[in-house]
């Protein structure tokens, strides 16, 4: 009968480790739990390795190395599946190792598995499932990492792992609700730059033929037309060496990756931030995003049982805006030296009375998780309405844009043939 290594957890939370002789590791599971305790971890005991062994495992660990290096992260949306499918085989009563082999073996080849992988020589080696995260930093953040940290101690690792699910979920579906609403405005705008530029490229330079033919003297409107098509076409000056069209379709990009490097900087990231909040209309969305972020991050880490210190401090860092950063850095010190954490809140004036309210009777009630969800909640919903809002709108404003821009084009060419009627016209009297 095969031999299975075991660590569990007594009522009182404390750790034991030992061997039981089973036919599998659920029989292992089983017994244990009919003893009053919480396994947190069964595998099979392992007979003596092979020479060849350990060559094997130095060529698995240095892929392993290799993969985990490259560039880039795991995606949200992979790492919110792993999450909801952990914390539903945890609650289903399965060991700990098993279900992440099982999840493992589930995963498609690329870094998930990797970092999956590696996930289970740890824990395997006697790591706890918090440090074995702490190691891919970039699939499972710091967050992630003190959620499950603190399930671990408090012995409900399978309810912190569906809290955790439900949080990520509704981060998820946030950012589904702004991403989806921006698709429509960005689509009609770069569908109209194509079409303008597309006008200023072949039908300008048309209409420059025929005004010059005729020997009419432009109008300013039209004069400006005419540089700027020769700007777009790569034929204003000799020295032009890059036509304008080819800026046109970098200056996205460009205009991307700039912010991002602005940001990149403390002071360039706290004066985009600070703009971004004061902008009308996004900044009103911007600023119900931040507060829907950081009051359920807030929440679900204090429901969890990670110390309110470490809490805010981990809010601060997920939070994503300068401005909420600062405040929730005052409202740190102000918890530590003993104060509430309301006060800051109201000083900052960077949220409304209503949430410092809500926040203030929580800390009187002891209901400081609940009543962050609650302001989360209200928030999401106040996102959709100002996402609406915006959208309603912005369209209106895309038309007269886009119909201004339009109208001083077919303006700028029609002054010209008003002139050169008028001239045929008076020729023609004579």
């Amino acid at each position: 009968m095969p031999t299975f290594e075991y660590e569990a957890m007594n009522a009182s939370g404390k750790a034991h480790k030992g061997t039981l002789e089973a036919p599998t590791s659920e029989d292992v599971v089983k017994k244990l739990r009919e003893d009053g305790m919480f396994p947190t971890s069964v595998r099979q005991a392992k007979a003596p390795p092979k020479a060849a062994k350990p060559k094997n495992t130095d060529k698995k660990k240095k892929k392993k190395g290799f993969t985990i290096n490259m560039p880039g992260g795991v995606g949200a949306k992979v790492i919110t599946q792993f999450t909801r499918q952990l914390s539903t085989l945890q609650d289903a009563g399965l060991p700990l190792l098993r279900s992440l082999q099982i999840l493992e073996q589930q995963q498609k080849p690329g870094k998930m598995k990797t970092i999956l992988g590696g996930v289970c020589e740890d824990v395997e080696g006697g790591n706890t499932l918090s440090e074995s995260f702490a190691k891919h930093p970039k699939a499972f953040d710091r967050l992630y990492c003190k959620m499950v940290a603190a399930g671990e101690v408090g012995g409900v690792l399978d309810v912190i792992l569906q809290r955790l699910a439900d949080f990520m979920e509704k981060g998820e579906r946030l950012k589904r609700r702004i991403k989806g609403a921006l698709i429509y405005p960005i689509c009609v705008i770069s569908i109209a730059i194509a079409i303008v530029t597309g006008i200023m490229y072949f039908v300008i330079p048309k209409f420059q033929e025929i005004f010059k033919d005729f020997g009419v003297k432009l109008p300013a409107p039209t004069v400006f037309l005419i540089n700027s098509s020769k700007w777009i076409a790569g034929t204003a000056t000799k020295d032009q060496v890059v036509p304008g069209v080819i800026w046109v379709m970098i200056a996205p990009f460009v205009i991307f990756f700039g912010l991002k490097l602005i940001r990149k900087t403390p002071l360039g990231r706290a004066s985009f931030d600070m703009v971004i909040l004061k902008l009308p209309g996004i900044g009103n969305l911007t600023r119900k995003t931040v507060v829907a972020r950081f009051t359920r991050t807030l929440g679900t880490l204090i429901s969890a049982g990670v110390p309110i210190l470490e809490a805010v401090l981990i809010t601060r860092d997920t939070c994503g805006n300068y401005v909420y950063e600062r405040t929730l850095n005052k409202v740190h010190d102000s918890i530590r030296e003993g104060e509430n954490f309301a006060a800051p809140l109201r000083e900052s004036k960077v949220v409304d009375s209503l949430v410092v309210n809500m926040i203030d009777v929580g800390e009187e009630t002891g209901d400081m998780d609940v009543m962050l969800t609650k302001i989360a909640d209200n928030y999401d919903e106040e996102v959709d309405v100002a996402v609406g809002s915006l959208l309603s709108l912005l369209e209106p404003f895309m038309v007269i844009v886009l119909g201004g821009i339009i109208g001083g084009i077919v303006l700028a060419l029609f002054l010209p043939l008003v002139s050169m009627i008028e001239s045929v016209s008076g020729g023609g009297k004579k």
